[in-house]
């Protein structure tokens, strides 16, 4: 593998990660190196560690590039937490300055393991209180008015490719991600408990499914998306394979040109003091010259209730 510093990379400095043991190591290795492949540079921005001893590392855990497992048709879609040190977007970039990868998935595309959508789950959750979160730095939240920095996080990894996720705000309000991947498509849920002693109104939610690393699918343009909520959709060139993502209570489809991006943005239900309140969401491949058909299959499939 050569060391190449052509390439753009976000520059991470303190959001590098060391890691604390050689499982750890192996698994994001493995992570970023098979799957993302990433090149050394890309690896020492998101572990902290210099390219020569990342050389030196894979030669001693035997993890070689060309031994990236491949997914039987059968098994479940590839999801994996993503790892960071290359920016998710290819515009707009001002809009997400150093993108926390706690809230970020990859999801590879079933027709090409080398491609992937980058999905921000939640991206922001905005609430009568304000800008509640945000997954990267643009405009100030609740807590960057407070100069208040909230810790660093890391998704769960469970069997079959699960992963989960919670936070814990200053304020008392949590919240947390589900994802489960299915041989067919990716089921999401959000969830948010009010731990303030006031009712909670107004909970917007963005979740951003970004393309960049989706070849075919990744051009700064919205001549290739079909937004019809709750559906957000982005078609190949050919029109022949489709990435799809809907999420229930709905209240605005939309698709960011510069990124590109897909969005499919839900409203939690107003939430009182001590309860929870949830949202589904799915994202699913289609490959076929009939999307208007297989839009009606999955909303009739998925269930996903509109906003009342």
């Amino acid at each position: 593998m050569q060391h190449d510093t052509s390439l753009e990379t976000l520059n991470y400095g303190d959001e590098a990660r060391p890691l604390a043991n050689d499982a750890e190591l192996r698994y994001w290795l493995e992570n970023m190196l098979w799957y993302h492949r990433y090149t050394l540079d890309e690896i020492a921005t998101v572990i902290g560690m210099p390219p020569s001893r990342i050389q030196d590392t894979l030669v001693r855990l035997n993890i070689h590039a060309d031994r990236r497992p491949h997914r039987h048709p059968t098994a479940p879609l590839t999801v994996l937490p993503y790892p960071g040190g290359r920016h998710p977007r290819i515009g707009f970039l001002d809009g997400a300055v150093n993108p926390q990868r706690e809230t970020k998935i990859s999801v590879f595309t079933p027709w090409d393991e080398k491609s992937y959508v980058v999905v921000d789950v939640p991206e922001a959750i905005f609430s009568n209180l304000g800008l509640t979160y945000l997954a990267h730095t643009h405009v100030p939240t609740l807590w960057t008015r407070q100069n208040i920095e909230l810790p660093r996080l890391e998704w769960s990894r469970h069997r079959g490719g699960v992963l989960d996720i919670k936070r814990i705000l200053p304020n008392g309000i949590s919240f947390g991600a589900r994802v489960e991947p299915t041989q067919s498509e990716v089921r999401m849920e959000l969830w948010l408990k009010n731990g303030t002693k006031e009712r909670l109104t107004d909970l917007r939610v963005q979740n951003c499914v970004m393309l960049r690393g989706a070849e075919g699918f990744n051009a700064q343009s919205n001549d290739n998306k079909i937004l019809q909520s709750p559906f957000a959709l982005c078609g190949s060139e050919d029109g022949l394979r489709w990435i799809v993502t809907a999420w229930e209570r709905c209240g605005r489809a939309w698709a960011n040109p510069p990124c590109p991006c897909l969005h499919s943005d839900p409203i939690f239900p107003e939430c009182a003091p001590g309860k929870t309140v949830r949202l589904q969401g799915r994202l699913a491949f289609y490959e076929g010259s009939d999307i208007q058909s297989e839009l009606k299959r999955l909303a009739s499939t998925w269930s996903l209730l509109p906003l009342s």
